[in-house]
C-alpha cells in the first residue's frame, strides 16, 4: 500500500509526500489525474527530513508538483493520484480523502519594458493577463517626471516584435514624446506605471536628457572665445539651434502632422493649378483588383477615388470572382452612380496578377494606375502625379505614402528616396502610389502571376529593365493611404509568407535577365533581401592609408587588413605624414619587408586631400581605395563586397561601407545632404543591427555621398574629377566633395552595410571644434556652400519632409509655414549621361580575369623611397 500525505494545495502547486509501506526504501511513483485525465506522471524523492524524523525510513519521499494552468479557471475540480501496482491512501490534514476538491483562479499579471529613449521618443510594451485568459495590450499608463504626473496614455501600438516573441497581442506598444516643457537639457527622471494598480513599468525609470553637456559646452565655449566675430557668430548660431528645443513635428507624432499637412497641400494645389496646366486633359486608368474586402473599406476606397480633383479619370474594378453576392451589388451601385466606374466580374479566381492584368487589358488611358480595394487615395492624388509626369517627362512616377489605421489614425510614413535602383533590389521600397504610361506599360507588360505576393516588386524591377532611370521620377508628397488590416502587409509580413519566397524569385530572375550573377536570399524572415554578388573577376585595388604616429593604431589597421583579406589582388600604400617617434621608425622599418605594402613620407603639414592626391598620383591600378587607420576591418570578404558592388554596375564610381563606433553603435551609414549646413552622417547612434528609419540601414543603396574613412573609388573616375580638392578642402568636406564632382558627371556613389568596420573617428588628427582647428573648418563649411549652393539642400536621396537643422529621418517640416517647401515644379535635379564610359568587366563564367591574373605574376614596381619624399614650400 501507498500512504500519500497532501501538505498544500493552491494555484502555486500541490506539495506532499508519499511512500510506500510495503518498500519504504523505494522511491514511489504516481499518476496524478484531474477530473479522471492524467495530467502528470513523476516519482517522489524531494528530500523530506521532517518525514524522516517522524519515523518513515527514506529520507526522499517529498514532491511538489505545477497545478495545471488548465485548472486554473475558477472551476471545482477533482484532483487525486494513482500507481498501477498498488492501492493508494490519500491523507490531508490527518483526514482520509477519496481525492482533493480544488479551485482557483490564476492570477492576472502585468508584463512590461520601457526600451528607453530612441529619436528623441520614450518607448516600451505592457501586456496584461495569464497563461490561461492569454496576455493582452491596450494597457492604460500614467507617466510622471520627477516625481509629477505629467501624461496618461495607452500601450495600443503595433509591436510585432513583443506579440512574436511572448505569442500575445501585438497592439501593446507606447510610445511618449514628452512635451516641450519637459524637454530639458539636464537629467529627468521618467518613470511610467500601469493602471489601475499603478505596477511601475520594467527598467522605469528612464533617467535622460534632451540636450547633452557636449552641447551645452559648445555654446559656453563659443562665448568664452571670440576671436573672430563672423566665425563664432556663425558657430554660436547653429550650436543654438541645436540645443534648444524647436517647434514643430516628428515622427512620433505624424498624426498631428499629416492633419495639418494635407488642407495645406490642397491648397497648394488649388493655388498653382493655373500655372500648372495639365496639357490634353489625359485618361487616367485606375486598376482595382477586388477580392472579398471588407465592404466598409472598400466603398472608402471607392469614395476617395470619386473624390479626386482630376475629373479624367475611369475606375476598373475587376472582381476577381469573390463569389459574394453583397459585393456585387456595391460595385455595380457604384458603377450606376458614376459611368467612370467600370466593373468587370471575372468567371473564376486567379489571383492578384491575373485579376489586375483583365484591368490592365481593358484600360484605355494615357496614363495606368494601380491601387488595392480597401486603401485611399487623398483628393489631389491624382492631379498632382500627373503634373509631376508633365513635368518632368517620366514614363513612371510613383509617390510618398503612409498607413491608415482602423481608427483613421494615419501613421508610419514612408518619406521616399528619389529612384534608388541598388535599393530596389533590397525592398520594394517603391509600393504606392504608382503610375505609368499606357506607352511603356505596353513594353513593360502587366504582372505575372509566377511573382504573386511580389508581383509588384517584380514589375518594379521589369520596369527597370526598360525604362531609363532619368525616366522614373519620385514625387515626394504623401498621396497614397495604405489600410492596415488584419492580415495585410501593411500589419504584418509574417501573414504572407509566400510573399517573402515570390520576392526572392523576382529579383533574383530580375538578375538573371541582366546576366548579373548574384545570390538572394531573405534577410530577418521578411520581404527585405540580400544580394550577394558572385563575379569572377579580381581588378587591381590600392589601399591608401593616412597616418601621422599612433603606431599602435596603424599597426592594428595593417594588422586586420593583412589578417582577413581574401581578396588576391590588392596592395597597400602607408602614408607616413611626419611621424616624429621612436615606434613611427621602428614601424617603418617593420613595414618595408612586407610584401604588397609600402610606405610613402610626405613631410608637409597634415592636409588630408593632398595626401591622398600624392598617393594616387602615379597609381595604376583599376580602383583606389581610401582608408582611415583608425577603421579595423573584420570580414574576410570585405574587399570583394565594396568591388563586387562596382562591378555590378558600370556607372557606379565609388562605393562606400558602414562603420561602427567601438561601443557597436553606427557612427557612418551613408551621408546626408544639407545636414548641419553642408553635410551629416545618417543613422548615427543607431545599435549596428538595426535597421533605422524605413530599415534603410539594412540595403545597399545609392546616396549622394561616403565617408573617406573607408571608400573605394575607380581610378580613372578619381583622375576625371581632379581627386580632392586639396587647396580649399584640406581636412573637412574633401569626401562630400568628392562624390558630389563624381555624380555631376554623371556616375552613382553607392553605400552598402554588408561591409562593416569599427572606426575610432579622428583618433589620430581630432575633431574639428578644437580652438585650432575652428578657422579652418568653419572657411571649408563656407567654400562647399558656396560652390554646392542649392545642391546641398536637396538630396535627392533624403526626402524634403525631414528638416536639415535637427535630427535625421526624425524631425519633420512644418506644412504651411514657409513656402519654400513648395519649390516650383522646375526640376533641381541633374539628370546626365555618362560624360565616357567607364571600365566594364565582361562576366565570363568559369574564366578569371586576365588583367588580374597578370597582375598578380607580376606585381606593380615598388615606390623609391627618396624621390617620394616631399617638402611643403607653403
Amino acid at each position: 500500500m501507498i500512504v500519500c500525505q497532501i501538505d498544500e494545495f493552491s494555484v502555486n502547486g500541490i506539495r506532499g509526500w508519499a511512500t510506500d509501506t510495503e518498500n519504504p526504501s523505494q522511491p514511489v511513483f504516481l499518476h496524478a489525474l484531474a477530473d479522471g485525465q492524467e495530467f502528470l506522471q513523476f516519482y517522489c524523492t524531494d528530500l523530506r527530513e521532517d518525514v524522516h524524523k517522524a519515523g518513515i525510513k527514506s529520507k526522499n519521499t517529498g514532491f511538489h508538483i505545477p497545478m495545471p494552468p488548465a485548472l486554473l479557471d475558477g472551476e471545482t475540480h477533482h484532483i487525486t493520484f494513482k500507481n498501477r501496482l498498488k492501492q493508494i491512501e490519500i491523507y490531508s490534514q490527518n483526514e482520509k480523502l477519496e481525492y482533493i476538491s480544488f479551485a482557483g483562479i490564476l492570477p492576472v499579471e502585468t508584463r512590461s519594458f520601457v526600451d528607453g529613449l530612441k529619436q528623441g521618443v520614450l518607448s516600451g510594451w505592457v501586456i496584461s493577463g495569464n497563461d490561461v485568459k492569454g496576455w493582452k495590450g491596450n494597457q492604460q499608463l500614467v507617466v510622471t517626471c520627477d516625481g509629477q504626473k505629467i501624461a496618461q496614455i495607452e500601450a495600443n501600438r503595433y509591436r510585432g516584435d513583443v506579440g512574436k516573441a511572448l505569442s500575445c497581442d501585438p497592439y501593446c506598444g507606447f510610445q511618449f514624446s514628452p512635451p516641450e516643457l519637459y524637454r530639458k537639457p539636464y537629467s529627468q527622471e521618467f518613470r511610467f506605471y500601469v493602471l489601475p494598480d499603478m505596477i511601475e513599468v520594467t527598467n522605469s525609470p528612464c533617467n535622460t536628457s534632451f540636450v547633452t553637456d557636449a552641447h551645452e559646452a559648445l555654446v559656453i565655449d563659443v562665448i568664452d572665445r571670440i576671436d573672430s566675430l563672423h566665425v563664432e557668430l556663425t558657430r554660436l548660431r547653429r550650436q543654438v539651434r541645436e540645443i534648444l528645443p524647436q517647434p514643430g513635428f516628428t515622427i512620433a507624432d505624424y498624426h498631428s502632422w499629416a492633419t495639418a499637412y494635407f488642407p495645406v497641400l490642397r491648397k497648394y494645389v488649388d493655388r498653382t493649378r493655373d500655372d500648372s496646366l495639365i496639357k490634353g486633359n489625359p485618361l487616367v486608368s485606375i486598376i482595382c483588383p477586388v477580392w472579398n474586402p471588407d465592404l466598409t473599406d472598400f466603398r472608402a476606397a471607392i469614395q476617395s477615388v470619386m473624390a479626386q480633383t482630376w475629373q479624367n479619370w475611369e475606375l476598373i474594378l475587376v472582381d476577381d470572382c469573390s463569389g459574394n453576392a453583397e459585393l456585387r451589388t456595391v460595385i455595380e451601385n457604384f458603377a450606376k452612380t458614376d459611368s467612370r466606374i467600370r466593373p468587370i466580374f471575372q468567371q473564376k479566381n486567379g489571383g492578384i496578377s491575373i485579376a489586375t492584368n483583365a484591368g490592365l487589358a481593358a484600360a484605355q488611358g494615357e496614363w495606368v494606375a494601380f491601387f488595392d480595394h480597401d486603401d485611399l487615395l487623398a483628393d489631389v492624388a491624382v492631379e498632382y502625379m500627373l503634373r509631376e509626369g508633365q513635368r518632368s517627362h517620366a514614363d513612371l512616377i510613383y509617390s510618398d505614402e503612409d498607413k491608415i489605421d482602423a481608427s483613421g489614425y494615419y501613421r508610419e510614413p514612408a518619406f521616399k528616396t528619389d529612384w534608388n535602383y541598388r535599393l530596389l533590389l533590397g525592398v520594394n521600397y517603391v509600393c504606392h502610389f504608382v503610375m505609368i504610361r499606357q506607352s511603356a506599360l505596353k513594353i513593360v507588360g502587366g504582372l505575372n502571376k509566377e511573382y504573386d505576393g511580389a508581383q509588384d516588386h517584380d514589375f518594379l524591377l521589369r520596369a527597370s529593365e526598360h525604362i531609363p532611370a532619368e525616366k522614373i521620377h519620385h514625387v515626394p508628397e504623401i498621396l497614397y493611404h495604405w489600410r492596415i488590416t488584419a492580415n495585410s502587409t501593411a500589419s504584418d509580413i509574417g501573414n504572407k509568407r509566400y510573399a517573402i519566397d515570390a520576392g526572392i524569385k523576382a529579383v533574383n530572375d530580375h538578375l538573371t535577365r541582366r546576366n548579373l550573377p548574384a545570390t538572394v536570399s531573405s534577410q530577418m524572415g521578411m520581404t527585405l533581401y540580400t544580394v550577394n554578388w558572385d563575379f569572377n573577376q579580381t581588378p587591381s585595388v590600392t589601399i591608401i592609408i593616412p597616418y601621422k604616429d599612433e603606431i599602435t593604431t596603424t599597426a592594428r589597421c595593417l594588422d586586420a587588413i593583412r589578417k582577413y583579406t581574401r581578396y588576391p589582388n590588392y596592395k597597400v600604400i602607408l602614408i607616413d605624414n611626419w611621424s616624429i617617434t621612436r615606434e613611427a621608425k621602428q614601424f617603418a622599418q617593420t613595414v618595408e619587408k612586407i610584401p604588397n605594402v609600402e610606405i610613402l613620407t610626405i613631410k608637409e603639414p597634415f592636409n588630408y586631400s593632398r595626401l591622398n592626391n600624392l598617393a594616387a598620383k602615379d597609381e595604376q591600378s583599376d580602383f583606389l581605395l581610401f582608408l582611415n587607420n583608425d577603421v579595423f576591418v573584420e570580414q574576410e570578404n570585405w574587399l570583394e563586397i565594396l568591388v563586387n558592388e562596382a562591378l555590378a554596375d558600370p556607372l557606379v564610381a565609388i562605393v562606400g561601407g558602414k562603420f561602427v563606433y567601438p561601443n557597436q553603435t553606427v557612427q557612418h551609414a551613408g551621408v546626408l545632404l544639407g545636414i548641419g549646413d553642408v553635410a551629416g552622417h545618417a543613422h548615427v547612434g543607431i545599435p549596428r543591427d538595426e535597421g533605422g528609419y524605413a530599415g534603410r540601414a539594412y540595403f545597399p543603396q545609392e546616396i549622394s555621398a561616403v565617408t573617406a574613412a573607408g571608400m573605394l573609388i575607380r581610378r580613372p573616375a578619381f583622375e576625371l574629377v581632379g581627386g580632392f580638392d586639396e587647396e580649399h578642402l584640406k581636412v573637412a568636406f574633401n569626401d562630400i566633395d568628392l562624390c558630389l564632382k563624381v555624380r555631376d558627371a554623371g556616375y552613382k556613389v553607392i553605400w552598402t552595410p554588408d561591409f562593416c568596420a569599427e572606426h575610432h573617428e579622428s583618433l589620430s588628427r581630432g575633431s574639428d571644434d578644437r580652438p585650432s582647428t575652428e578657422r579652418r573648418f568653419f572657411h571649408e563649411t563656407q567654400f562647399m556652400i558656396e560652390k554646392w549652393g542649392q545642391t546641398l539642400q536637396t538630396d535627392p536621396f533624403y526626402n524634403p519632409h525631414f528638416t536639415l537643422d535637427r535630427q535625421v529621418f526624425f524631425d519633420l517640416t512644418l506644412p504651411g509655414v514657409d513656402e519654400t517647401r513648395y519649390p516650383p515644379l522646375a526640376s533641381t535635379r541633374k539628370k546626365i549621361r555618362p560624360l565616357w564610359p567607364l571600365p566594364v568587366f565582361t562576366i565570363e563564367p568559369g574564366k578569371t580575369d586576365a588583367l588580374a591574373k597578370e597582375r598578380a605574376r607580376k606585381p606593380s614596381k615598388p615606390r623609391q623611397k627618396k624621390p617620394s619624399t616631399t617638402s611643403s614650400t607653403n
